[in-house]
């Protein structure tokens, strides 16, 4: 019997310029325009510095652009590099219920691969459409119990995700990419420990490292280097070895073509975690609702699901990355700062008396309604008291940006102007923005590659 990835990369290698729906193409855009937005913002980040200034040191020969940079270099350490700095924030894309952050590891290797090769902007586009459902899929088909234990499910699925994307830019043979698909399964990696203690920089490089993982196997592949033809779902392949008991390899192949992941991704409104942004979506909308000052606050009541409460509890982040993992800390940002700013969570602003003051109001519970959603949806309840004795409450089930409540694509190109404005000047932002929109019909990369290094503060 034909095995479901191989069905999988069959269809997604038959994606072509002549059949695909343009609306696909214009959310495939859409998400291009945000992961650079956001790859922008994270070069300036430390840990986006590091890795840009390791590319560099290397000087690797290649056309592919770094991001804050106007050096070309090679693709494989460009994607590691942008890769690391598009999820340097967590401001980059989900897949709801599938666990993943698509955008970081597709866009970053597809994007490189497209500018080394100079393919046409619509190729680009197909990749990022491909890479997308591969990594919502593979998401789904590994289950929760996996990232239950500990595996970071970005990185376990986005090599092979960022595989598929290069070879669909690429034109790459079937034999090539189940064999690059195989050296990656062996690539696969990522484990939580960032999420306990001083989290470090190590979540962001998981995306980087991914989408590093795809270019070096599709251009292994292309050299004749071979893998296993059955890494995903063979004997001993990727959802055996770390899936846990609810493994659904089905899910790789249900209902092929009737639906795409890059039309129902979460474009993140918030600077933290996703499994935060239903409880930043309501202490914003109560304290706008309300009027809410901080001194009005008695008491936060954060009423969730079990792995939200058991995973993001945290009254004392030493580091942005554990602040964007807190929901103590995320519910002091929401009523005392603004919840979509990035800046709040920055190293400098994480001993804010009023945050802090929030932070020790915070109380959080383990809600049955919210649990049995997960991980379908990241709902929360909140119940905020006030000194005067009054107490106002909301739920969401899906927070802004989910595809219940999507970010309209002026609300996108807002988001990139105020991620892009620390990196780049005016005129560049708006060169950035509508060349973006042109690359559907653009035969080369180099005009978009061209603006994506002019303009650097």
């Amino acid at each position: 019997m034909t095995l479901p990835s191989l069905q999988l990369v069959h269809h997604l290698l038959s994606l072509n310029e002549d059949s695909v729906d343009p609306r696909l193409l214009q959310q495939a855009q859409l998400a291009l325009l945000d992961n650079v937005g956001c790859g922008l913002f994270g070069s300036i980040q430390p840990w986006g510095k590091i890795t840009r200034e390791f590319a560099l040191g290397e000087a690797a020969k290649g056309h592919a652009t770094l991001l804050g940079s106007a050096q070309g270099l090679a693709p494989a350490r460009v994607a590691f590099a942008n890769g690391t700095a598009t999820h340097g924030f967590e401001l980059d894309d989900i897949v709801q219920g599938a666990l993943v952050h698509p955008g970081a590891v597709v866009v970053s290797a597809a994007l490189a691969i497209a500018e080394e090769y100079d393919v046409s902007g619509q190729r680009l586009l197909l990749g990022i459409i491909a890479g997308y459902e591969m990594m919502a899929r593979l998401g789904l088909a590994l289950g929760a119990q996996h990232n239950t234990q500990g595996f970071h499910t970005t990185g376990v699925a986005g090599s092979v995700a960022s595989v598929v994307a290069c070879a669909v830019v690429l034109k790459m043979e079937v034999d090539q990419v189940l064999s690059a698909i195989g050296i990656a399964c062996s690539m696969s990696s990522g484990i939580k420990a960032f999420t306990q203690g001083t989290g470090g920089m190590v979540k962001r490089m998981h995306a980087g490292q991914a989408a590093e993982s795809g270019v070096v196997a599709c251009e292994l592949a292309k050299r004749g280097f071979t893998g296993p033809q059955a890494g995903i779902d063979g004997r001993y392949g990727l959802l055996s070895v770390i899936g846990g008991h609810d493994i659904r390899p089905e899910a790789l192949n249900e209902h092929l073509g009737s639906s795409f992941a890059i039309d129902h991704i979460w474009v993140k409104a918030y600077p933290c975690c996703g499994l935060l942004h239903s409880s930043a979506h309501a202490l914003e909308a109560l304290k706008q609702e309300h009027r809410l000052t901080p001194d009005q606050v008695q008491e936060i009541q954060i009423h969730s699901s079990e792995r939200a409460i058991e995973q993001n509890s945290n009254t004392n982040p030493r580091e942005p990355m554990t602040a964007q993992y807190s929901l103590e800390f995320c519910a002091g940002v929401s009523l005392a700062k603004d919840a979509r700013d990035p800046q709040a969570y920055a190293q400098d602003q994480l001993d804010d008396p009023g945050v802090r003051a929030l932070l020790a109001k915070t109380r959080l519970f383990v809600d049955h309604d919210m649990e049995s959603l997960f991980p379908a949806h990241f709902a929360a309840r909140v119940v905020v008291k006030t000194t005067s004795g009054a107490s106002f409450e909301k739920t969401v089930i899906d927070p802004k940006g989910t595809d219940a409540d999507p970010l309209t694509p002026q609300e996108i190109d807002e988001k990139f102007e105020r991620l892009a404005r620390p990196v780049k000047t005016a005129h560049a932002i708006q060169h950035i923005k509508s060349l973006s929109k042109e690359l559907v019909q653009s035969p080369t990369m180099k005009h978009f590659s061209a603006a994506l290094r002019q303009g650097n503060l």
